[in-house]
């Protein structure tokens, strides 16, 4: 393989990391607490977006607020790294680059 195929791969790989990046953004990724008295929204990097509680959660003792509200945000969290790992994985064809995701 010459030079010029190697740096050809490598923008081919640039770009579709970009594309992703830019898809990743547009995804809302939800994690919900509580049976649903608490939901956070993310997007698929990982960057929130909105919160939502419903009037019951609102009612009740603060510190469990506070800890729905966490959960919730860890669930949707975990699920925003999975989803970006993924998505990088394929951008990237399998390939294990560092410090990538």
């Amino acid at each position: 393989m010459n030079i010029m195929q190697i740096m050809k791969q490598a923008q081919n790989v640039q770009a579709k990391l970009k594309a992703t990046q830019e898809e990743l953004a547009k995804m809302e990724i939800t994690g919900v607490a509580g049976g649903g008295a608490v939901t956070v929204t993310l997007d698929g990097q990982g960057k929130f977006k909105s919160i939502k509680l419903t009037e019951d959660a609102t009612s009740g003792d603060i510190e469990m607020l506070e800890d729905l509200i966490t959960a919730a945000m860890n669930q949707a969290s975990e699920k925003a790294s999975k989803e970006m790992e993924a998505q990088m994985k394929k951008a990237t064809g399998g390939l294990n680059i560092p410090g990538l995701f």
